[in-house]
């Protein structure tokens, strides 16, 4: 039987939260780098001994993770540039063939792709996409003012 595949999450917020836990899961192979020690403290009992405490875009930190060997990495904190830093270092230092990101500011998506992040996604985007296929087929609402 084959290894399962390792996933590094970076962010322990809601989004990191339950990716991790869906990851583990489906078998995967988890760590979720968290800064604040407090909130990594909860999601290691929640989750089980998976978290390590660090800051993700500091690469002496990230050296300590294993990233070497991750099959993927995502990274969901709540800051751009910090998701950002966190996925260069990863493809660049650590050679990990797969980066994925989450972009806060729709208008970062194409920046994070030039920039080398294989997966740059912004629920914004999203949910606007899913918005107007949905309603690709009907007549938008049109408002105006009210006529005497």
């Amino acid at each position: 039987m084959s290894e399962p595949m390792y996933v590094i999450v970076i962010g322990g917020g809601k989004v990191g939260y339950y990716l991790s836990k869906h990851l583990l899961d489906r078998g995967y192979e988890v760590t979720l780098i968290e800064k604040d020690p407090r909130r990594a403290e909860v999601l290691n009992s929640v989750l089980g001994e998976i978290v390590m405490v660090g800051d993700g875009d500091e690469m002496a930190f990230l050296a300590t993770t294993g990233m070497e060997r991750a099959d993927v990495v995502v990274a969901v904190t709540g800051d751009d540039e910090d998701n950002l830093v966190s996925c260069q270092l990863a493809k660049r230092k650590f050679h990990v063939p797969k980066t994925v990101a989450r972009v806060n500011n729709p208008a970062n998506v194409r920046i994070f792709k030039t920039l080398g992040v294989d997966v740059a996604l912004s629920a914004t985007e999203v949910l606007l996409d899913l918005i107007e296929s949905e309603l690709a087929n009907k007549e938008p609402v049109r408002h105006s003012a009210a006529q005497p």
